[in-house]
């Protein structure tokens, strides 16, 4: 893979990269900060090795996009928690979108409430080692920990990283974080998440011991973990030593956070097939949605997936 040199990381980044994995396409990025707003817009081409697409379980062959973000530079928690709805949660700084949900439901049926949780091997959507595959637009996307992102920003070290932004503007890291979140000085410490799989048995739907297949056997329960219900937390980090709110990639559902602590911007909403025309950034919607099938969209007039409750 070869790499064009970028511009520092300040009010303007430009990331341009060659990724053998994706047909000879470059990766393209700009960042940029525009007032109070950022702004970053990309080609959705990986810069890093992927699996192979079209390849076993996923049949779509990455192609470039058209995303066009803006989040606020300085972001501020809402009154209350905004939960995902089907679009991307964010989006990486090599402008890859962060989206932990999948389309997938309990007999492809979206009213059951029962979605299938992507990561849980109950399902097979043809994931690579990065824990993404490609939608039928062609848009390759991360449900998880971007293992081969991560292993660039941290050269393989124990260390906190920038993985990219949400879209209500807060910052997003990779599971390393300070001991102690007030001293930036503590040792690191693999971050945990305060979900866990619930006891019992589904009341409904498939039935059955609740096991982590679908995105409704988990609960979130304070004080288990060192993250909030947002997956996220005030802390020390390398950009803000000072402390600052961040959300956290973690190994442990949700893996990508699915709920906000600020108020997401209209702008990774989706109108259509997710990260194409009509999708974020993208052009017109299409006339209509479909049901089922890996990385295909919510159809409409269906509201967003439950979450899980909070635990006692």
């Amino acid at each position: 893979m070869k790499r064009i040199p970028r511009l520092a990381f300040a009010s303007t980044l430009v990331l341009t990269f060659v990724s053998a994995s994706s047909d000879g396409w470059k990766n393209e990025v700009s960042i940029t900060l525009e007032g109070d707003r950022r702004v970053i817009t990309a080609n959705g081409i990986p810069d890093h090795p992927t699996g192979q697409f079209p390849g076993r379980g996923n049949p779509n062959r990455i192609s470039p996009q058209n995303y066009h973000f803006t989040v606020p530079a300085h972001p501020q928690p809402a009154g209350k928690n905004t939960r995902m709805a089907m679009h991307p949660f964010g989006v990486a700084v090599n402008g890859i979108v962060l989206d932990p949900g999948a389309a997938e439901w309990w007999q492809g049926d979206p009213s059951s409430g029962w979605q299938y949780e992507p990561l849980s091997g109950a399902i097979d959507l043809g994931t690579d080692d990065s824990n993404a595959h490609v939608q039928p637009t062609g848009a390759y996307h991360y449900h998880g920990q971007p293992t081969e992102l991560l292993r660039r920003l941290t050269g393989g070290k124990e260390k906190m990283v920038l993985v990219g932004w949400a879209a209500d503007g807060f910052p997003i890291y990779n599971n390393i974080g300070h001991k102690d979140p007030k001293d930036s000085t503590s040792p690191w410490v693999e971050l945990k998440s305060g979900y866990q799989v619930k006891k019992g048995t589904r009341p409904s739907g498939p039935f059955g011991t609740y096991d982590g297949s679908f995105v409704a056997d988990y609960e979130w329960v304070d004080g288990m973990g060192d993250l909030d219900d947002c997956n996220g937390r005030t802390a020390a980090t390398p950009e803000h030593p000072e402390g600052e709110y961040h959300y956290v990639i973690t190994s442990q559902f949700p893996y990508i956070p699915r709920e906000f602590k600020g108020t997401p911007d209209p702008s990774f909403f989706r109108h259509g097939p997710p990260g194409g025309p009509g999708g974020p950034g993208g052009g017109p919607p299409p006339r209509r949605g479909r049901k089922g099938g890996p990385g295909l969209f919510l159809p409409p007039g269906f509201p967003p997936p439950p979450l899980p409750p909070r635990g006692e």
